[in-house]
């Protein structure tokens, strides 16, 4: 039986440093992007991206033809967030900034960090460019999260802005636009004053389906049993006491 043979661990630090000098770094960089609606330019090195991720594998896996490769656009990709993406890649770390949170390039680990990081700096997070430019799939984590530290009357003025917005760039309608994150609010926490003015608001911009609004009603109704217990009603770790919501679920833990 072959004896197996010594392993050597050099130090992580080093060998972090010596790649993070790589990132957006044109020296060996063989692949160039253009990133954002600032078209800003991005040095990067193939063999890297293409093992770390699978997006960037299939992105990348055609042999580039002879001369100089064009670069590839990435128009709708904040330059902040594609930078972090990068900076993960290459040292398996990122420093996240209000600013340039990813949630893109269906990295999970990374994605789940970003996730962390806008529940404990919510209200902050909301207030970004960035958030406002999130596609549906990268939002729709963040509205089922528990633990986004934001009451349901701001996430929902929020998803609003999110909505007026992507229906500004794909000049389609809000409520097109909202359809696959709205139902993750939570209106049965809204108080029935706020429930009622929301219902005003809707008819006049739709961003919400009448049935969902409904169900919000629903749920002040029976104030008791199961119906008034599923995740609709319950409540995220910011969620601000209102009198109707000792009939709902146990408090946040």
């Amino acid at each position: 039986m072959e004896t197996p043979g010594l392993v050597v661990h050099g130090e992580a630090a080093p060998f972090s440093t010596a790649l993070r000098s790589l990132v957006n770094n044109p020296l060996y960089s063989d692949v160039r992007f253009v990133v954002g609606q600032e078209r800003q330019e991005v040095f990067a090195h193939r063999c890297l991206l293409a093992c770390r991720c699978n997006f960037f594998q299939r992105l990348l896996s055609s042999e580039p033809g002879p001369g100089v490769p064009g670069p590839v656009v990435l128009s709708t990709v904040p330059a902040e967030a594609f930078l972090a993406v990068l900076e993960f890649l290459y040292t398996n770390s990122a420093k996240l900034q209000r600013h340039s949170v990813a949630v893109t390039f269906g990295l999970g680990q990374l994605q789940e960090r970003c996730v962390a990081f806008i529940e404990a700096h919510s209200q902050e997070t909301l207030r970004t460019r960035g958030f406002l430019e999130l596609s549906a799939p990268a939002l729709l984590p963040l509205l089922r999260s528990d633990k986004l530290c934001v009451d349901e009357a701001e996430l929902v003025l929020a998803a609003r802005s999110w909505a007026r917005v992507g229906a500004a760039v794909l000049e389609r309608p809000v409520a097109e636009v909202a359809a696959p994150v709205v139902r993750e609010l939570r209106l049965a926490l809204l108080a029935p004053a706020e429930l009622s003015a929301l219902e005003e608001q809707n008819r006049r911009e739709p961003l919400i389906p009448v049935e969902q609004i409904v169900e919000a009603w629903k749920c002040h109704a029976l104030r008791r049993g199961d119906e008034a217990r599923g995740p609709p009603c319950r409540r995220r770790r910011g969620t601000l006491p209102r009198e109707h919501h000792r009939f709902l679920d146990l408090p946040f833990k």
